[in-house]
């Protein structure tokens, strides 16, 4: 173990600032919540940094301090798995706009003594890289042997290979997109009304209150569920079965389990996020366009990048970003000369079988990882 304070679980940062952001602003202090696991080796070489998904948090592998559950990604990091704390230095912060730690909008502004609420400053993906760019340099940590994410975690990915190539050793981009499309802002924007459309919103300033929009964000994250999964394990786990009961209500109670169970999402969901954070995170995904950051060429987002090598991984259930999404951005890094390795994998799960129980995923991300340690 460590005596450097800075590494370890539950460790948070406050650093000076400020941080520039894309949308003008100049955010300071910055606050980063993170966990260390694993020793850096004296070369420095052996660092991942795990970028998590929209509703997310640095407790990858650790238990979550709110709900009690094994951090989200135990699957994937811990000993024996395929990003292990016996061979990595592993790093996982919570992102810029969240609400565990980081700065988001229930920070305080220092300006005027009270969250910041809707005047947080709205965020990009790449602000939020730029971020854990400050927190890498805080750790000391300057190249990152790989950087490794699903959904929003894998933008998180590309976007630092696009600003930070020279960091980037190997980057894992899993069931991810280079841009968001309409039928993903689209989504988002149902999850945004119900939040905005509940009394309790108050446009955002309702932490004074401790009575936060509850039933809006519910819904937000109910609507967005839907699109983690695939109607093929809809079908098989719920079909049309009753909820607890031998006949339909003929009211509007949840008859059917897939009711009972999206209503248990929304529930356990409020409890641990913020609606506003949920606001700007989910503005932050919508935003995210690399290729127009890039002169509308998405090869030339991958110009500095032919010693980074690449590995992306789609699921051929994923309909919120489909197969197709990963093809493209293969084709941009085959055109810019980037080393890039591809599969899609089969599974249930929808999108959300990054998370889940799929061992060739692990393989495919142990192997990749290894092939870059012996070189």
């Amino acid at each position: 173990m460590s005596e450097d304070s800075r590494f370890g679980l539950a460790r948070s940062v406050t650093l000076p600032g400020p941080l520039a952001l894309d949308g003008g602003a100049r955010l300071s202090p910055v606050s980063i919540a993170y966990e260390t696991y694993g020793t850096l080796d004296a070369a420095g070489s052996n660092a991942v940094l795990i970028c998590h998904a929209l509703t997310g948090d640095q407790h990858v592998a650790s238990t979550h301090p709110i709900t009690g559950k094994p951090g989200w990604w135990t699957r994937m990091v811990g000993t024996g798995k395929p990003i292990d704390p016996a061979r990595h230095f592993i790093v996982c912060a919570n992102v810029l706009g969240s609400c565990l730690g980081s700065s988001g909008p229930a920070s305080v502004d220092p300006a005027t003594g009270t969250p910041y609420a809707m005047r947080f400053p709205v965020i990009t993906i790449r602000d939020m890289v730029r971020a854990q760019a400050m927190l890498l340099d805080h750790l000391g940590v300057r190249m990152l042997a790989a950087v490794v994410g699903g959904s929003m975690g894998g933008m998180q990915v590309l976007q630092w290979a696009a600003t930070y190539p020279e960091r980037v050793l190997s980057a894992v981009v899993i069931a991810s997109a280079a841009r968001h499309s309409a039928q993903n802002i689209a989504f988002h924007e149902v999850g945004r009304q119900a939040i905005m459309a509940d009394p309790r919103w108050r446009n955002g300033d309702y932490y004074a209150e401790g009575d936060p929009p509850a039933s809006g964000l519910a819904v937000a994250r109910m609507a967005a569920h839907i699109t983690y999964l695939s109607e093929a394990g809809l079908t098989e786990k719920f079909g049309r079965r009753l909820q607890a009961r031998d006949a339909k209500s003929f009211g509007f109670d949840a008859d059917f389990q897939i009711e009972s169970y999206l209503r248990h999402q929304g529930i356990s969901f409020v409890d641990r996020f913020d609606a506003n954070s949920y606001l700007y995170i989910t503005r932050a995904m919508d935003y995210f366009d690399l290729a127009e950051e890039h002169g509308g060429l998405l090869a030339n987002a991958f110009v500095g990048c032919k010693r980074t090598r690449f590995c992306l991984v789609s699921f051929d259930t994923d309909w919120l970003y489909p197969t197709t999404e990963s093809r493209a951005i293969v084709h941009a890094l085959n055109a810019a000369g980037a080393p890039v390795s591809f599969v899609e994998l089969s599974s249930p799960f929808g999108h959300d079988a990054f998370l889940l129980d799929v061992p060739e995923l692990n393989r495919v991300v142990d192997g990749f990882l290894r092939a870059g340690e012996k070189g």
